[in-house]
This record gives structure tokens, sequence and C-alpha cells, in this order.
């Protein structure tokens, strides 16, 4: 098969389009013949050389996918040859195939097209988990994600507002900001041009938001706890300003507040199944009752995955960037 080799830790031009071998499948999992995959930021990280897959991944990035299945491991009963799927990965998403544990995949979504449903696994599974599970975001209360324009962000909008919740969101530009808008965000702060801790606390009486999905880290956290209400958590899960900082412990215990960290490719198979089956359950009604829609920013071939990789690191995209095979 073809696949994208990360040739040297690196700029975009070191992913070369290369003939490799197929995966094998094991016990329990599928084989997938890829239709598409989604860009992700962990992909560029690994690309750099500083995300590694975890033990016994495949070695090509690529943290989703959608295809038709082409085998079945020993063990498999609910998934057969032909049926159209997509799934969350531990890496190989950017090649022509992929095998992966089979509670890892999902059905498509009614509504949605097989090329578009890639656009779903990561953000979902990101966002239930992190936000719903951990964070217990329920209806009526109030909630800020930082870079509301991002795949995840758009995800997340939409997500929030079909259960009940009064969305904020920051973004660096005023067409980002539109966009999440039309997407159903409530209050939108430019990050460039307004300090998000005086507008949550103005628009929320100087109570400040139940839960932040943050991607920065270290020069937002404490900005982070300043923005939250009495028993407000906080879920990191990236790092893309920096990973060290510096608190405030006293601005947590008066509130009593909860820092949550979360990252979806390390945890176990048996992990990221139950996930998959809660956002079954509680995303994907709402994705074929139309209320949350994939926000698709390029289509691009799998051979142009460098251009990708620059484009995303650009920034200036609003939802997922996807590679068609």
């Amino acid at each position: 098969m073809k696949a994208i080799v990360i040739s040297e830790p690196g700029a975009p031009e070191v992913l070369q389009l290369r003939e490799v071998e197929d995966p094998q499948v094991k016990d329990g999992e599928v084989l997938i013949k890829v239709h598409a995959t989604a860009l992700n930021r962990a992909d560029t990280l690994q690309r750099l050389g500083f995300y590694h897959p975890p033990p016994g991944s495949s070695p090509y990035p690529g943290l989703e996918c959608s295809g038709t299945i082409e085998s079945v491991g020993k063990g498999v009963s609910r998934w057969k040859i032909g049926d159209q799927v997509c799934a969350l990965l531990s890496g190989g998403g950017y090649a022509e195939k992929v095998s992966v544990p089979a509670g890892q995949v999902l059905p498509i979504p009614a509504g949605v097209s097989l090329k578009d449903a890639v656009a779903f696994p990561e953000v979902a599974c990101t966002v239930w988990s992190t936000v719903f599970m951990m964070g217990r975001l329920s209806a009526g209360e109030s909630f800020l994600i930082h870079g509301g324009s991002s795949g995840i962000g758009t995800f997340a909008i939409q997500m929030a507002k079909h259960q009940g919740v009064r969305v904020f969101v920051t973004a660096g530009s005023e067409e980002k900001l539109a966009a999440c808008k039309e997407l159903g965000a409530d209050v939108c702060i430019n990050y460039k041009t307004e300090d998000f801790v005086t507008k949550v606390k103005a628009e929320t009486d100087g109570k400040g938001v139940d839960v932040i999905l943050d991607c920065i880290g270290a020069p937002y956290l404490q900005k982070n706890l300043d923005s939250l209400n009495f028993d407000g958590r906080l879920c990191i899960i990236g790092l893309m300003g920096g990973a060290n900082a510096e608190i405030k412990l006293s601005s947590l215990l008066p509130k009593r507040l909860t820092v949550l960290g979360a990252a979806l490719r390390p945890r176990t198979a048996e992990n990221k199944a139950v996930v998959v089956a809660e956002v079954e359950k509680n995303v994907w009604p709402a994705i074929e009752a139309g209320k949350v829609k994939p926000v698709i920013y390029k289509y691009l071939i799998l051979a142009q995955a460098a251009e990708a990789h620059s484009l995303m690191e650009s920034s200036n995209h609003i939802g997922k960037i996807l590679l068609v095979t």
C-alpha cells in the first residue's frame, strides 16, 4: 500500500508518499481500506519528533479515518467485510489501509458522506470524554472554548449548544469569530484585541464560566482559573503555548476549582472503546438529527500531506482539513 512516511523529524516537506507493507490484522481488529483521513495538531507534533506513537501502533501519522472494512480479525462480531465506517486510531490514518481494534470503529452517521464522516472521530471522542465525561458539563451551565474555530472548537460549540449550554469562544480574527457565531456561540472574544478574563466576567455578572476547554496551556493557566465560577472545571487538552507554568494556589481553594488534563492517543484500547461507545450513544444521534454538522475547511489528496500540514500550522483554517486517498 501507499502511506505517508515521516522521513526524518522536520518541516512539512519530510512527509513523503511511499510504498510500504500492508498492516497485519490481529485478533479483535478490523482492516479498513481508507477513503479519507483528517489532520490533527498531534500529527504536526509527530512530524516534528515530539509526539511518538504508542508502542505497537502504526508509525505513520493519522488519528482517524473513514473507509470500508476489507477484512475482519478473530473475535470480531459487530463488523463485517464491506461495512462503511469511521474510526479512532492510534496512528496510521495517512495510508491506504489501516488496522484498528474493533471497539474504536463507528458506523457512518446517517446523512453524512463517507468522506465527511472522518471529521468526527477524534474531535467527538476528545470533546465528549474530556468536557462531558470528565468535566461534567451540563444543561444550563456556561462553557468557554479556546480556539473556537479549530476542528475541536467547531465541534464543541455545536455539541454544547445541543446540550443547552451557554457557549463562549476565543479566536484570533473577525472571520473566525463570525464562523463561531454562525455555529451557535453566544459570546465571541477576539483574544488579540480583548482580555478574555474581563469579557467573561462582564458577561457572567462577575461569576465566571463553569467549564473551560483549553489547548494553549501555560500562558493561559492563571487567566483560565480567574475566569472560572465556583466549582469550575478547567480541561486542558493541549500545550500549544507551553508546558510550564506557575499558579496562585490560593485561586483554587475558595472557588473549589478542578484542573483536568487529558490526552486521547495514549489511552488503552479498552479505555478508547468505552469512550467510542459513549460517543455513539450520545453524539451520533445529534449528528443524525442535523444538530451537529461536519465543518470542513479543505479537501486535499493524500500526496498533498505536506501542503495540508503547512495550512494547519498557518492557523488560517476554520474547522477540519481532510486528506482523501
